[in-house]
């Protein structure tokens, strides 16, 4: 439960995308690829524990909550016990990351250790910038475009204009996730003294800022093919466009509880997105 399973495709499609790339210009690597899906999901989930057990030290879970529950609040696991899964999980994502620092170097190793601080520090910390509505920015740069660039640069040494486009649509749709987490907890957030970008900008800010995340990334096909970087099926991803335009519905005109269906739709649409796009990318 403390893991979010739901999430984790957040932590899978960066990987696959990043794997595609690589496919598509020659330099796959399976057993590198087998290691970053390990470590990135292990990121995922110990960034999950964090998140938990840090909202829990600063109250933001008191009181009725409107998504999941968050174990170490519910008293079904104890502080020191979330915290002692924290380390252990992020201690094997480091575990596999030190073949592909093994791999590739002092750029791997550079982006591993500021994945991992981010994942602890998104809630926790002196100063989480979760808190001071930095998180919508830090998701997008780490689990977006750092995730699809990092994968590609293990298999291939280098990075390039296919990579950077790619990474792209990524990035805006784990954004939406967070979007979408973000719209339903403004009221508990902003009592609770977390000044997410939502409790900043309010909830129609809001609401425009996930149209504009999935719209970002139906465009990214386009312009992967306007640049002649991929075949002609890059319109596969955009066999996801029923999914996003109820999503986009839903999210425009649902609140509280209800907006967990969305949460967890869009985390299955950056998945699906990103593995149409993954086949396009590799055909």
């Amino acid at each position: 439960m403390a893991s979010r399973p739901p999430t984790l495709w957040a932590a899978v499609t960066p990987v696959l995308v990043g794997g595609a790339a690589a496919v598509a210009k020659g330099h796959f690597l399976p057993v590198a690829f087998v290691a970053t899906l390990f470590s990135s999901v292990f990121i995922q989930i110990g960034a999950n524990f964090a998140n938990d057990l840090s909202d829990f030290r600063r109250g933001a879970d008191a009181g009725p909550r409107l998504g999941p529950t968050r174990v170490t609040q519910a008293g079904l696991l104890s502080p020191g016990e979330v915290a002692t899964g924290t380390w252990v999980v992020m201690g094997l994502a480091a575990l596999f990351g030190l073949y592909l620092v093994y791999l590739r170097g002092w750029p791997i190793l550079a982006i591993g250790l500021a994945s991992i601080a981010a994942g602890l520090l998104y809630t926790g910390g002196p100063w989480p910038f979760g808190y001071h509505g930095l998180g919508d920015v830090f998701a997008f740069v780490f689990f977006g475009v750092l995730a699809v660039v990092g994968t590609y640069y293990v298999h291939a040494g280098t990075v390039d204009t296919l990579t950077l486009l790619a990474s792209l649509p990524v990035s805006f749709l784990v954004t939406a996730i967070l979007v979408v987490n973000n719209l339903r907890d403004i009221d508990t957030d902003r009592a609770a003294g977390k000044w997410t970008l939502a409790v900043l900008i309010g909830p129609l800010a809001t609401r425009v800022e996930y149209v504009l995340c999935v719209a970002g990334a139906m465009i990214v096909p386009a312009v992967l093919r306007w640049t002649g970087l991929v075949s002609g099926l890059f319109w596969l991803p955009w066999l996801t466009l029923p999914v996003a335009v109820r999503l986009v519905r839903t999210v425009a005109t649902e609140t509280g509880p209800a907006l967990n269906r969305a949460l967890k739709g869009t985390a299955e649409l950056e998945f699906l997105f990103g593995l149409l796009l993954a086949v396009s990318l590799v055909w």
